[in-house]
């Protein structure tokens, strides 16, 4: 199925480890927000938004991405790291696809290695994450979703 993955990824990398273990095993199409901001997407039967947790939400630039050039009813899914786990960390990307009449098919998130605000006084929260196991557990999801 052709699968495109539109991400943002830049403070320590942790989004970019998933996607970099999952480009091992399949054939994808990335799309970097700050490298590629235009990309016709209609031929794409799936796709995967993928970003680090900035200010509760996914990065302001993956939300206007999944606004403007999201087509129409398309399978889509969500891949996220955070230095702390919250509930609503999907919610303004959800709305951001809602209007286009996205199915949602599938959402993965876990750790990554945190450095904003004042966790940059302690030297960070949620070191070594994302793990080996975590990385895993995103090739496995991204596996499971439907074909």
């Amino acid at each position: 199925m052709k699968t495109a993955i539109i991400y943002y990824s830049r403070h320590h990398g942790n989004t970019k480890k998933l996607l970099d273990a999952i480009a091992a095993e399949d054939d994808i199409t990335f799309i970097d927000v700050t490298d590629h901001p235009v990309t016709e997407l209609s031929e794409y039967e799936r796709i995967g938004f993928a970003s680090g947790i900035y200010y509760q939400s996914f990065h302001k630039s993956i939300l206007e991405y999944a606004k403007k050039y999201l087509p129409e009813k398309k399978n889509v899914f969500f891949l996220f790291t955070y230095g702390v786990k919250r509930k609503g960390y999907l919610d303004a990307i959800r709305q951001a696809v809602f209007p286009k009449n996205a199915k949602v098919i599938g959402q993965y998130g876990c750790r990554g290695f945190d450095t904003f605000g004042p966790f940059k006084l302690i030297g960070g929260i949620a070191k070594k994450h994302p793990t080996q196991e975590e990385i895993k557990k995103a090739v496995d999801f991204y596996q499971s979703l439907p074909q």
